[in-house]
């Protein structure tokens, strides 16, 4: 695959739909059915069931029942999907053996202006209990984004700013205490229309202590390692793994004929403690706030522009003991603006800009990265013909990003650009491929940092002269759903140039004691499969027996051997019950053992884990509703292998979480 070849696919798209925008006959008919629409996927309509990339949706309703935790936590599970768990106060999501800045976490389509992606131990400044959905798209599916959703893309959605009328008032509330950590959590959020103006507020609550595991902290691979004995079987505390968060906000938005326009405000405030540390505890806080407005317009080709930006202030303090050891500061602010063309016999399209400045700075014993000012510019397109029956569709994008730190200046021009085709041979069939080039600049800790590391447990220094990260990838999709039969099958493989790759030298600081890790760049092979499938087994009336099944494998290498922290395969089975006044699931996952591994790095056993739930609406008003939720019944040792933490601190030991919740 060659990068003439590409941008020469991805310009045959504008000769092929050209014509239609003259055309007015609608498309002819063939298999194109109508599901739920993804936000993330592109300015204009793309439905679930029309995607030539892996996406899922995680809706309210999934969230209320879910395990309160951080991101990478709530959508580990998912196929593709794992977590970076650093203790229950921080993790992000991994999605197909890439994490860190590979992984685009957005809020509301903007980014989260925070320093997560950094380190393991820093918390998304977004908890998923604020969101309304979440959206999960699984590769290099979202150049509207930017090269650095090389790998995937995560959106948290919330409702701050309503984007349609509201006649009185209505919201949701939420509560639940749990076994593993004497966790509780109180959730609400209301909203209230007046005339053509809405107005919504929010709040989150949560607390846990140090959550208990069926065995040692410490491994067995890593005693071994370190010739101390086997840890013992009996229940231990996490030490130092309690977490306080305060979460709140609101907006106001007006609805008029032509579209809507809003402000929204919230500020995040948590406290939580690294398991691997027992001394250390962190602070974050974050105050947003965040425009949107969506409206109407006769501007040529385009129909419609919709606006979004976000400025944000965060602050993360690392403390040692009672003493500040590190502070990490972030602000600024990022901002889009897209022009979407109408539906003209099928062909959809967009045009729009993205920029955004973010000053990052640490100060501290561990201030490994100096002082970085970092900016962007990016224009994008994206086009798609949709003729029913076959379609095909592309799109292109071209950022400028500078870093200027104390330790230097860079300047990086990525260019990113993607083609696909797609069928519906049969009724209820959707078969699809495309091919991208992703480019993505290095970070400002791959590009400058230079010291010792205790979250990696590494020293760590980067390298200044590193050049832009690029990806050439394949993705094939089927999707089916038909009977009572629903399928979603994918396969990738992705090629990088430049992989920048944090690599051991076999040296160790004097100082610090943590072995010194070089950022270098090499080239690097990903590729795996991703799959789901249900099927109804039985019906009657209100009444229902539905059966699931989901599976995954990731497999990374490089130039060096192993790529670190690749998840090991997992499959998971599901029973679902749908009564007339209650919904029963039962639920085996099976993780596999994961023993291709890089340098320094452990093994990690496999194991299997039993889940159930039952939620419950007795009463007429179905807005009432009663859930227990049952986590690793067996009370297995679980260890998430992509996790730095992973030898030091196990996922939670068996936990009954009760709650309530009411909709109106």
């Amino acid at each position: 695959m060659t990068k003439t070849a590409l941008f020469a696919a991805a310009g045959v798209i504008a000769l092929i739909a050209g014509p239609a925008l003259a055309e007015d006959a609608a498309p002819p008919t063939g298999f194109k059915s109508v599901s739920e629409v993804v936000v993330t996927a592109a300015p204009y309509v793309v439905s679930m069931d029309s995607t030539t990339t892996s996406v899922d949706v995680i809706k309210r309703e999934d969230l209320d029942t879910a395990a309160p935790g951080g991101l990478g936590d709530v959508l580990s599970g998912l196929p593709g999907v794992r977590s970076t768990f650093f203790g229950p106060g921080a993790s992000r999501p991994v999605i197909r053996g890439l994490a860190g800045p590979r992984v685009l976490v957005l809020t509301n389509g903007v980014g989260m202006i925070d320093a997560s992606s950094l380190s393991p131990d820093h918390q998304v400044a977004t908890d998923p209990q604020e969101a309304e959905r979440i959206e999960v798209l699984r590769g290099p599916s979202a150049l509207a984004y930017g090269g650095s959703a090389i790998g995937g893309i995560v959106n948290i959605i919330d409702d701050r700013i309503p984007s349609k009328v509201e006649t009185g008032v209505h919201g949701r509330v939420l509560g639940s205490v749990s076994s593993v950590d004497e966790g509780r959590l109180a959730a609400a959020a209301f909203k209230a229309g007046v005339g053509n103006w809405v107005f919504s507020l929010d709040g989150l609550r949560k607390e846990s202590g140090d959550y208990t595991v069926p065995v040692g902290q410490m491994s067995r691979r890593l005693a071994a390692a370190e010739g101390l004995p086997e840890p013992g079987r009996s229940e231990t505390e996490v030490i130092n793994s309690a977490v306080e968060l305060t979460a709140f906000g609101g907006g106001v938005s007006y609805v008029g004929a032509v579209g809507f326009g809003g402000l929204s405000i919230k500020h995040t405030d948590t406290t939580y403690g690294v398991p691997s540390e027992e001394e250390v505890t962190i602070g974050l806080e974050q105050t947003r706030v965040d425009a949107k407005a969506e409206f109407a317009l006769d501007l040529g080709p385009f129909e419609k522009v919709k606006l979004a930006a976000g400025w944000a202030d965060y602050t993360h303090t690392e403390f040692e003991g009672e003493e500040v050891g590190t502070t990490f500061l972030s602000d600024g602010w990022e901002g889009r603006a897209e022009l979407v063309q109408p539906d003209r016999g099928g062909w959809q399209g967009a045009v729009g800009v993205q920029a955004l400045l973010r000053n990052f700075d640490a100060i501290g014993e561990e201030a490994l990265i100096p002082k970085t000012k970092i900016t962007e510019q990016g224009i994008f397109t994206l086009q798609r013909l949709d003729r029913d029956v076959w379609g095909i569709e592309g799109g292109l994008r071209v950022d400028k990003r500078k870093l200027d730190s104390l330790a230097g200046e860079r300047d990086f021009t990525n260019v990113s650009g993607s083609v696909g085709l797609f069928a519906r041979p049969a009724e209820g069939w959707f078969v699809g491929a495309s091919v991208s080039r992703t480019s993505r600049a290095p970070t400002e800790e791959e590009l400058f940092s230079e010291g010792a590391h205790p979250a990696t447990r590494a020293f760590e220094i980067g390298d200044a002269s590193l050049d832009k990260e690029v990806s050439f990838s394949f993705d094939a999709t089927v999707h089916y759903d038909g009977g009572p039969w629903d399928v979603d099958l994918h396969a990738f493989a992705v090629k990088y140039d430049g992989f920048i790759d944090l690599v051991p030298t076999g040296v160790v600081d004097p100082d610090s004691g943590f072995p010194i890790f070089q950022f270098l760049q090499t080239d690097a092979e990903f590729y795996g499969t991703e799959a789901e499938v249900g099927y109804r087994l039985w019906q009657d009336g209100e009444r229902s027996l539905r059966l699931e099944g989901s599976a995954d494998y990731v497999r990374g290498d490089t130039d060096r051997g192993p790529a670190v922290r690749i998840p090991p395969w997992s499959a998971t089975a599901r029973a679902v019950f749908e009564g007339a006044w209650w919904t029963g699931t039962l639920e085996l996952r099976q993780v596999g053992e994961q023993d291709e591994v890089a340098a320094f790095e452990l093994p990690t056993d496999s194991y299997r884990m039993l889940n159930a739930s039952l939620v419950m609406r007795p009463f007429a008003d179905k807005g009432l509703k009663v859930f227990v939720d049952a986590r690793n019944i067996n009370d297995t040792e679980a260890r998430e292998h992509t996790s730095f933490l992973k030898d030091l601190a196990p996922l939670p030991g068996r936990n009954i979480r009760l709650g309530v919740g009411y909709t109106f």
